[in-house]
């Protein structure tokens, strides 16, 4: 009487198979990472605008002693403006890989091939975070070159030695992983494509005004706890006029703040996918 040899089971997925997986994902999107790479030449143009529109009034006949006082080069060519372009840009990024694929349907496939879903979400946040940070490092050390190669001229230029430099460029490069963390998580929880990316500009953008202003002391410790108001802090170089106002929080507590956001969007993300329903 023959017997029926059963098939070997096949063996688990490592994750640096999954990692392959998502990347496979993500670069079949050709659209997401030429925005990213987009938002990145846009962010740093923009730096270097600003500090070249600054050049005429740097220009003037001050002594050089209180031209190093008043003019800040961390402050102005790590600006804000491109940091918010890249905050969304990583934000959105990170959202479009969560809901995309719930939106598809692809998340069904995913799952039914690899039953392990924190595997999933922790390959595809180690992914998006990976390439979201490089891009962010991108923008604050080709900002800080660009930018001090010319103000060297002038004698305001800075090396990444001085007091405060690097801090700033690593921080205004954290700040993007970051963002796309916490879109990954509001992707997760919403399963939406406007609701996501509205529900994103709304924290990182508009919050801010809200909390914003030294009148009330909560109002503003509330807003100096928002993700891009850490990096305006550790971008003020120390001993310069530029300031946040009152109630301004300290180096570490932007640094800790900056991380809190950044953990709590990835568990965020995990908890939610491996307990909803696909």
């Amino acid at each position: 009487m023959s017997t029926v040899t059963p098939a070997p089971a096949e063996p688990a997925p490592r994750f640096l198979d999954l990692l392959a997986a998502e990347w496979i994902k993500l670069r079949s999107l050709r659209s997401t990472y030429w925005v990213l790479a987009l938002a990145s030449l846009v962010a740093i143009a923009v730096n270097v605008n600003a500090v070249h529109n600054d050049l005429p009034y740097i220009d003037h006949p001050l002594p050089a002693p209180d031209q190093q006082r008043y003019y800040d080069p961390l402050f102005r060519g790590l600006g804000h403006i491109a940091s918010d372009l890249m905050a969304v840009a990583a934000g959105s990024l990170g959202a479009i890989t969560v809901f995309g694929e719930y939106t598809t349907g692809l998340i069904r496939t995913t799952f039914a091939a690899v039953p392990d879903r924190r595997g999933v979400i922790a390959a595809k946040l180690l992914l998006i975070g990976g390439i979201t940070a490089l891009a962010g490092l991108v923008v604050s050390a080709g900002s800080f070159l660009a930018v001090n190669a010319m103000l060297a001229s002038r004698h305001l230029g800075l090396s990444v030695t001085d007091e405060g430099c690097l801090r700033a460029v690593l921080g205004y490069a954290a700040v993007v992983p970051v963002c796309a963390l916490i879109g990954m998580a509001l992707g997760a929880l919403l399963r939406h494509a406007t609701a996501s990316i509205v529900s994103l500009v709304l924290l990182l953008l508009v919050l801010p005004m809200v909390f914003g202003g030294d009148r009330y002391r909560w109002l503003k410790e509330i807003g100096t706890h928002l993700p891009l108001a850490t990096v305006q802090r550790l971008t003020i170089r120390p001993g310069s006029t530029a300031t946040m106002g009152k109630y301004a929080p300290s180096v570490l507590d932007s640094w800790i703040t900056m991380g809190a956001w950044g953990v709590a969007a990835a568990v965020v993300t995990v908890v939610v996918v491996r307990r909803r329903d696909v």
